[in-house]
């Protein structure tokens, strides 16, 4: 309630905000790479990376440079990585959970979630946000055989620098809000864990369109991924 009340307090503003950021930003190429592959030897792991442009490794002009890339090269240190990418720009959490029941038959061993910014600013409830992200994190545990699912929490938005305040300002605030009910929701969820996000972010590292992660935030996303991943691998 509190969103959507602030919200409609500055919606002439932050509709006029909106508008402009969109016909300003700088439209990225996804990264050329493979969305699949085998790395690493040892005991094989499948691994299914899921979600929107951050997902996709958007910002990078590689996916060696994007999640998927940055990930599985750790992964492989330790075991024989059978890794999947399925990730769409502008994919919102009912979007993706459609698109895995249609296009994945799994199974996985471990999931990556890489969602939450497209549903805020696609104006989506914290109610209903939490409850498709209870449904997808449900989904890839008891469909697809996944023993641990890893969701990414909220990148800081205030870190931004492609919005304008106050647009920036509230929907940072919001995705504070929704980071910390997520946090909450999954330490009571079996095999499901939560990966915090960057406290904030420095101009420089992020891409050139300053809405998307750069190579050095995905370097640093796949380590905090990694270090909640260690203990099962």
């Amino acid at each position: 309630m509190r969103d959507v009340a602030l919200k409609l307090a500055l919606l002439p503003v932050l509709a006029a905000q909106g508008w402009r950021a969109r016909k300003t930003a700088r439209s990225l190429d996804a990264p050329e790479g493979a969305r699949s592959g085998v790395v690493g030897q040892g005991a094989p792991l499948r691994l299914l990376i899921l979600g929107d442009s951050s997902a996709l490794g958007v910002g990078t002009r590689h996916q060696r440079d994007a999640i998927s890339g940055q990930l599985t090269r750790r992964m492989a240190r330790k075991r024989q990585v059978h890794w999947t990418l399925n990730a769409v720009s502008g994919a919102t959490t009912a979007q993706t959970l459609a698109r895995l029941k249609a296009e994945e038959s799994g199974p996985f061993d471990m999931a990556v979630i890489c969602l939450g910014v497209n549903d805020v600013t696609k104006n989506e409830t914290l109610r209903r946000w939490l409850g498709r992200k209870r449904a997808l994190c449900e989904t890839l545990r008891g469909a697809y055989g996944c023993e641990h699912v890893f969701v990414s929490g909220m990148p800081p938005i205030g870190s931004f620098p492609l919005l304008p305040n106050p647009l920036r300002w509230v929907l940072a605030q919001q995705g504070r809000r929704w980071d910390r009910a997520l946090a909450v929701m999954l330490g009571g969820m079996e095999g499901c864990y939560y990966v915090k996000a960057a406290e904030s972010l420095r101009p420089e590292q992020m891409s050139e369109d300053g809405f998307h992660p750069g190579p050095q935030v995905y370097a640093m996303w796949a380590r905090e991924v990694m270090s909640e991943m260690e203990p099962f691998l």
